[in-house]
This record gives structure tokens, C-alpha cells and sequence, in this order.
């Protein structure tokens, strides 16, 4: 018994150990390869408490987080490995239009992309200029100009504008203003 909780302790530490190895991703950003290697190192963790035998767990897991290691690094230098790998993004939404055949091919309902939209904020489906389902399985929304958001700087160029004509506007009074006394000072005798 004693032997047991022993290998289990050493299996979850080597399996924090390597997953963290493997990097920081959650479940709904791994792609395929990386989500089958992870199941499988999961399966391998559990092995030994029912079969004994630590030592070729323990490399096979390294084994697979080396692998996992190195498609990771062909990816980022390799487009055609990474698209193969992980795959690219699928317009859903282009120009405010439903694209039905991509939803299909993505096995994706109307509903679910509605879910999905309004997790990220979206209102109004009219709203919406292009949306993607991306590689790791979520969206991207790219919101009609009318539709968007009023950013700080935008606000800030807008008030600057602002204040510049009010500010033309109360000038002018003045100088008008000016003018009257001005021209007042210069009246002849006769005219006061």
C-alpha cells in the first residue's frame, strides 16, 4: 500500500512537472496533436499503479512532451508545418452575411455562433462586419465602424476639436466686441 502512494506521488509531481514542460495552454487552445499527446500522458501517468513498472512511464511520457516540444518549434518555423498542425481560421461572417457553408464545415449551428457572439458582446448580429472561428476553437469579431465602440482616443480628438471651435467661436465674439469699443473711442464729436 505504502508502495502505491508512493509511485502515485512521484507520477503527479513528474506529470506536473512535464505538462508544465509543455506549456500553458488551456483546453480550448491546444489543437489536435496536443490534445491527443496530453490525454496519452494522462493514460500513461495512470499506468504504473495498475501495471508497476515506473521507470518506462515515466519515458514514455518525457517522450511525448519532447515531441509535443519539438512540433512546437517546427510550427513557429515552418508555416506549412503549422498550418498542417494546427490549421487556420474560418470566415463564419463576412460583410454582415451568414456563411452557411463554412458553419457546415465547422459543424457549427446557428445557434452555437450566436452563443458565441453574445459571449463576446455582440448585441446585433447586424452589428457584425467579419467573424472567424479560429484554429484553438474560438471566434474573432470584427464590429461594423457605426457599431464600434468610441476609444479614448478618439474622444480625446474629438473633445481637442471641440474646444478648438468653441474656443474660434468666443475669439471672434470678442474681436467683435473690440471692434465696437474700438470704433466707439474713434467716433467724431458730432456723432456722440
Amino acid at each position: 500500500m505504502g508502495e502505491i502512494i508512493k509511485e502515485s506521488i512521484i507520477l503527479l509531481l513528474s506529470g506536473v512537472v512535464l505538462l508544465r514542460l509543455a506549456g500553458r495552454k488551456s483546453i480550448s487552445q491546444l489543437t489536435i496533436a496536443q490534445t491527443v499527446i496530453m490525454i496519452s500522458i494522462g493514460s500513461l501517468i495512470i499506468q504504473p499503479i495498475i501495471d508497476t513498472n515506473l521507470y518506462k512511464t515515466l519515458v514514455a511520457a518525457v517522450t511525448f512532451i519532447a515531441f509535443l516540444i519539438v512540433m512546437e518549434h517546427l510550427q513557429m518555423k515552418c508555416n506549412l508545418i503549422e498550418r498542417l498542425l494546427k490549421g487556420h481560421a474560418v470566415v463564419v461572417i463576412q460583410d454582415g452575411q451568414l456563411d452557411e457553408k463554412n458553419l457546415r464545415r465547422l459543424r457549427l449551428t446557428v445557434d452555437q455562433l450566436e452563443v458565441r457572439l453574445r459571449e463576446q458582446g455582440v448585441k446585433n448580429i447586424k452589428d457584425v462586419k467579419t467573424v472567424t472561428c479560429e484554429a484553438n476553437g474560438q471566434i474573432g469579431v470584427e464590429l461594423k465602424r457605426e457599431a464600434q465602440p468610441l476609444t479614448i482616443g478618439e474622444f480625446e480628438k474629438l473633445m481637442a476639436d471641440y474646444i478648438k471651435v468653441r474656443n474660434d467661436s468666443e475669439s471672434e465674439k470678442a474681436e467683435l466686441f473690440e471692434e465696437v469699443i474700438h470704433h466707439r473711442k474713434h467716433y467724431p464729436k458730432h456723432l456722440e
